[in-house]
C-alpha cells in the first residue's frame, strides 16, 4: 500500500522541484514568481543546456519520481544524469568515500537530531531533539562541539532558522532529498560508515536504546536498506530507485552505468566485535573477530575501520588535537583505563600533535585523582600499533576480500598494515577522510588503493589536491572527497555575498549534463556563497566553489574518482597472494644461534610458522640461503625480521648457487615486515646477505616467503 506521504503527478497540493532563476545571480525571493518570471527562466534554462529540456517542474524522465512525498525538499536541478561509461569503459562520476547517514540511530538515538527519511514525511524527518525545545537550552552536545550556550531556534522544518547549517554538528545534513540532489550533480559512489561510540552514548544524558555498538551498526545496516525501500517506492517498486545498495565492484558499475549511485557500506566504531581492551589485556578473541567479520559482511558491509579514535585491542590510533583530543582522551581513559602514550617518530609520519583543550568540568567524570596528562612536543607518535588479533584481523578482512581503511590508525599501525597489504600484493587500501599522514600517499597508490580528501574549504582542499598531484598523474588514478556529514566534523563556511569570485547561480554540473540553482527546502535557500556547506545538497555547490578558484583541474580528477574506487575494490575482489615458493624449501645459513631450550635453523625461517625463526651468530655479515629445487621466475621476497633484524642487507639471487646477482639492496632497515620487489628474474637459489646489524644480537628472520607474482 502507498504511503499517504506519497504523492502522484497533478496533485494540486503537491509542491514539484523549483525551476533554477538562470537569469538571476541573487537569491530568488519566496514570494510567487509571475508567468513572465516563469518563461524567462524556462527559455534560458533550455538555452543553457543546449537542448529542449524541459523544466524540472515538467521534467518526466526515469530519473523524476512518479510519488515524492508531498510537501517536500525541492531538488532545484534540471538535466538528465549522465549514464552509461565513456568510450575505454569506464565510469564517470564523484566518489564521497565517508559520510554517516544514520548516525541519528547512534550514540543512543539522541545525539544527533532529525532522520534521512520519515514514512511520516519531511515534518517528521526534520525536527530536532525533543530536548532541544524551546531554545535549545538542553543541547549539551551542541555547547560542547560550538562553543557558546548551545542555544538555537530548534524548528527545522518548515523554516530551518538555525539548522542545519555548516557549523551545526548536532543536526541532520542527510536528508534524503538532499542526497538526490549531489546524485544528481555528478556524485555516483557514496560510502555509508555505519558508527557510534559506546563511551559517548553512556556519558550523553538523553537515550532512548541500548549503547551496544554491534547494536547499533546492525540497525544502521537495516536503517539504510529501509532507505532504498522508501525511494524505490516513489519511483514503482523493488529495484527502481537512483539510491542502489551494492555489494561488489561489479554491482557498482552497472548501477552507474544506468547513471543511478552506488551506496557501499563500511564500519568506523571504536570497539568493533567488543574488541575493547582494559589495561591492555584484549576482552575479544580470534573466534569473536571471526564472528563479527562474518556477520558485518552478511549485512552487506565491505569497507571498515580497524581502530577509531580510542586504541583497541586491535590497533593503536591517531590522535585527535585541541579540545576534542582532550575530550577523546578521557573517554579512552574511562573505556580503557589508560590513556594515550606517545613516543618518538622514527621515521617522516607523525600522528596528530595532542594539545591540551580546557572543557569545564571533564575531570571531574575522571575517578577521584586521576588527572590528564602532558605530553612532551617532541613525541608525536602512539607507542600503540598493530596488535596480534589486529593482524588475525586484517588477514580476515582480506580473505573476505573486503576494503581496509587506515585512517584513524597510528603511524605504527600503519606502516605494519601497509606492510602486510604489500607483503600479498593486496591493493585495497583507502584513507577517505584526511586522517593518514601524506607520506604515505605513494604507498598507498602503489599498491593500488585509494585516497580521498576530506571536505575542507574549496581553498584548502585545492591546496591539499596539488600536494598530491603529482602522485595522482604518475599513477594514473582519480581523486575522492569525504564529506564526513553527520560526523560530527566542521564543513566549508561561507566566503560572503561579497566574494569577488563566487559560486553564480545558476550553474552548470561538472559533467555539464544538468543545471543547478539555489536549493530550497520549506521556507529556507541555501546559497554556497552565504551558508557554507550547510547540508548534502549543498555538495556540488561545493564543487562548484572548486571549479571557481582552482579550476578545472582537480574537478576532473574528482570526476575520475569513481572509476579508481571501483578499480581498488575490484582489483581486491580479484586478489590472490600467489604461491610462496620459498615453503618448505632448502634451507641453510652461515651461523646458527644455540639455545638448550629449542633450535633457530634456517629452516624455521621458512616452515610456515611465523612463530619460529632462523637466528645467526652476534656478528655481522651472515647469511641466510634458500633451494627452490628448481628455477623459478620470481618478482618479491618478503622478510618478516624477528627481534634482531639488518639495518643493512642484500636480497641475491642465482641460477647455479654458485654466481649470485643483487636484485634489491638498503641501508636502511628497521626491522619489521619487508616486501622486496624487482624485475622478474628466473633463480633457484635466493640469498638474503645481512651486513649490518640493527641491534648488539644477530639477525633473526621469522619467515622468509619468494613469489612469481
Amino acid at each position: 500500500m502507498r504511503s499517504r506521504a506519497f504523492r502522484r503527478p497533478g496533485n494540486p497540493l503537491a509542491r514539484s522541484p523549483r525551476v533554477p532563476g538562470v537569469l538571476s545571480t541573487r537569491p530568488p525571493r519566496r514570494g510567487r514568481r509571475s508567468f513572465v518570471t516563469w518563461a524567462v527562466v524556462i527559455t534560458a534554462a533550455t538555452l543553457l543546456l543546449g537542448t529542449s529540456a524541459p523544466g524540472s517542474a515538467d521534467e518526466s524522465g526515469w530519473w523524476v519520481p512518479t510519488a515524492r512525498p508531498a510537501p517536500d525538499s525541492s531538488i532545484d536541478v534540471i538535466g538528465a544524469p549522465f549514464t552509461g561509461t565513456d568510450a575505454e569503459g569506464q565510469v564517470r562520476g564523484f566518489v564521497d568515500a565517508h559520510n554517516h547517514l544514520m548516525s541519528n540511530e547512534a550514540f543512543g538515538g539522541r545525539l544527533l537530531c532529525g532522520k534521512p527519511f520519515s514514512e511520516h514525511g519531511i515534518a517528521d524527518a526534520l525536527k530536532d531533539c525533543p530536548e532541544h525545545y524551546p531554545d535549545g537550552s538542553l543541547a549539551l552536545f551542541d555547547f560542547l562541539t560550538n562553543g557558546g550556550d548551545g542555544r538555537h531556534d530548534p524548528d527545522g522544518w518548515p523554516t530551518f532558522k538555525d539548522w542545519p547549517a555548516h557549523d551545526s554538528k548536532t543536526h541532520q545534513q542527510n536528508y534524503y532529498a538532499w542526497i538526490e540532489r549531489a546524485w544528481r550533480g555528478g556524485q555516483r559512489v557514496l560510502v555509508n560508515h555505519l558508527v557510534t561510540n559506546q563511551v559517548i552514548c553512556s556519558l550523553y544524558f538523553f537515550k532512548d536504546r541500548s549503547c551496544d555498538e554491534m547494536t547499533s551498526l546492525r540497525l544502521q545496516a537495516r536503517k539504510t536498506y529501509e532507505m532504498q525501500d522508501y525511494i524505490d517506492q516513489m519511483y514503482g517498486g523493488p529495484g527502481r530507485g537512483w539510491f542502489r545498495i551494492v555489494t561488489d565492484s561489479g554491482q557498482a558499475r552497472e548501477v552507474i552505468r544506468q547513471g543511478k549511485l552506488a551506496v557501499v557500506l563500511g564500519v568506523e566504531t571504536s570497539e568493533p566485535f567488543g574488541c575493547k581492551q582494559i589495561l591492555d589485556i584484549p576482552q575479544c578473541t580470534k573466534d569473536d573477530i571471526d564472528r563479527g567479520l562474518d556477520e558485518l559482511y552478511g549485512l552487506g558491509v565491505r569497507s571498515m575501520f580497524l581502530c577509531h579514535k580510542f586504541d583497541n585491542a586491535l590497533c593503536g590510533v591517531r590522535f585527535d588535537s585541541g579540545t576534542t583530543g582532550t575530550a577523546v582522551n578521557a573517554g579512552q581513559f574511562l573505556s580503557t583505563g589508560t590513556f594515550w602514550m606517545t613516543e618518538k617518530c622514527t621515521g617522516p609520519q607523525q600522528d596528530n600533535p595532542i594539545t591540551i583543550g580546557a572543557i569545564p568540568g571533564l575531570e571531574k567524570l575522571l575517578p577521584p585523582g586521576v588527572r590528564l596528562p602532558s605530553y612532551p612536543a617532541e613525541a608525536r607518535c602512539n607507542i600503540r600499533g598493530l596488535t596480534a588479533l589486529g593482524e588475525y584481523a586484517l588477514r580476515g578482512m582480506m580473505e573476505r576480500k573486503m576494503l581496509v581503511e587506515i585512517d584513524h590508525m597510528s603511524v605504527k599501525a600503519t606502516g605494519r598494515t601497509l606492510d602486510i597489504l604489500e607483503s600479498v600484493s593486496y591493493p585495497g587500501a583507502i584513507s577517505s577522510h584526511s586522517w593518514m599522514d601524506l607520506n604515505w600517499t605513494e604507498r598507498v597508490y602503489g599498491l593500488g588503493g585509494f585516497i580521498a580528501q576530506y571536505m575542507h574549504g574549496a581553498g584548502r582542499f585545492i591546496a591539499d589536491a596539488y600536494r598530491t598531484k603529482a602522485l595522482r598523474d604518475a599513477y594514473g588514478v582519480g581523486y575522492g572527497f569525504g564529506t564526513d556529514m553527520n560526523g560530527f566534523g566542521n564543513w566549508p563556511g561561507p566566503r560572503g555575498a561579497d566574494t569577488p569570485n563566487p559560486v553564480r547561480y545558476p550553474y552548470r554540473s561538472a559533467d555539464g549534463g544538468a543545471v543547478l540553482d539555489r536549493q530550497t527546502t520549506g521556507e529556507r535557500t541555501w546559497d554556497i556563497n552565504i551558508d557554507g556547506a550547510a547540508h548534502y545538497g549543498l555538495v556540488p555547490d561545493w564543487v562548484e566553489e572548486i571549479r571557481v578558484l582552482g579550476g578545472q583541474g582537480v574537478v576532473d580528477d574528482l570526476l575520475r574518482g569513481a572509476e579508481s574506487y571501483l578499480g581498488t575494490w575490484a582489483a581486491s575482489e580479484g586478489h590472490a597472494p600467489g604461491a610462496n615458493l620459498a615453503a618448505g624449501s632448502s634451507a641453510s645459513a652461515s651461523s646458527t644461534l644455540w639455545s638448550p631450550f629449542t633450535t633457530f635453523a634456517a629452516r624455521r625461517a621458512v616452515d610456515g610458522n611465523p612463530t619460529t625463526r632462523w637466528a645467526s651468530w652476534w656478528s655481522d655479515d651472515q647469511w641466510l640461503r634458500l633451494d627452490l629445487g628448481s628455477p623459478h621466475l620470481i618478482r618479491r621476497v618478503t622478510l618478516n625480521w624477528g627481534p634482531s633484524y639488518a639495518k643493512a642487507y642484500r636480497v641475491e639471487v642465482s641460477t647455479d648457487g654458485n654466481v649470485w646477482r643483487t636484485v634489491s639492496s638498503t641501508s636502511a632497515g628497521d626491522g619489521g615486515l619487508d616486501t622486496v620487489t624487482f624485475a622478474a628474474t628466473s633463480a633457484r637459489h635466493v640469498r638474503v646477505h645481512c651486513q649490518k646489524r640493527g641491534t648488539l644480537l644477530g639477525y633473526s628472520l621469522n619467515e622468509v616467503g619468494v613469489y612469481g607474482t
